[in-house]
């Protein structure tokens, strides 16, 4: 484990950097994030945040990212960053994205890029919300945006009156199948980390424990 900070970005965990954090305008003391994933095939960003043009000259002394991977349109809300990357997203949240993104690329399915990244539709917070499964070598990294996210501690589904529970529910069900070591969430509260390490079992009773309150009727 690492927290070594140089120039506006801290590395959190070895091969991933993460951006400046920035205020959630709608959610006191929640924070978003931007996470550039170190890999030979190409650097990948992952989540739209403020923290991509106040960290925009390290990301690129870093190496041009090959995608900027949206996970749900709410993303677009804080516009472009200062950098040339494209910007891909979930064909259904394409038209949100759009208000605030030059979209260059869209999923429609569960899929690879590379041999690392998997692509991943998670929908229910949004139509297209979409999960990002990376594999460094070293860790196996859940990216899950606000769909699954930490507050204070606990993992939390973030279901709003325009998500669709049934698809959260169902979305919960496949991540608590995948096998990754540490969670990467676009949103914690100020003071929290910015991922989460785990191994399989605790995860599984985590994800286990937001479904039964989704379930039951809990909601952010």
């Amino acid at each position: 484990m690492f927290n070594r900070r140089s120039a506006g970005l801290d590395t959190p965990i070895e091969g991933l950097r993460a951006t400046p954090p920035a205020g959630l305008p709608f959610l006191a003391n929640a924070q978003v994030r931007s996470f550039v994933l170190e890999r030979p095939k190409g650097n990948v960003i992952v989540y739209n945040s403020p923290g991509l043009s106040e960290a925009a000259s390290e990301i690129h002394a870093l190496g041009d990212a090959t995608h900027l991977l949206i996970n749900h349109g709410h993303e677009a809300m804080y516009g472009p960053p200062r950098l040339d990357v494209p910007v891909s997203v979930h064909e259904r949240d394409r038209a949100e994205t759009a208000g605030g993104l030059t979209v260059s690329g869209t999923f429609t399915r569960r899929q690879m890029i590379d041999d690392d990244l998997e692509v991943i539709p998670t929908p229910g917070h949004t139509p297209g919300t979409t999960s990002y499964l990376w594999d460094s070598g070293r860790h196996r990294f859940l990216f899950t945006g606000d769909f699954l996210w930490v507050e204070y501690g606990q993992w939390k589904a973030v279901v709003l009156g325009s998500s669709d529970r049934a698809a959260s529910l169902d979305s919960l069900r496949l991540i608590a199948d995948l096998d990754f070591d540490v969670l990467v969430p676009w949103a914690a509260m100020k003071g929290e980390p910015p991922v989460n390490v785990v191994d399989h079992d605790d995860a599984r009773k985590r994800i286990d424990a937001v479904i039964a309150s989704v379930e039951a009727g809990g909601r952010y």
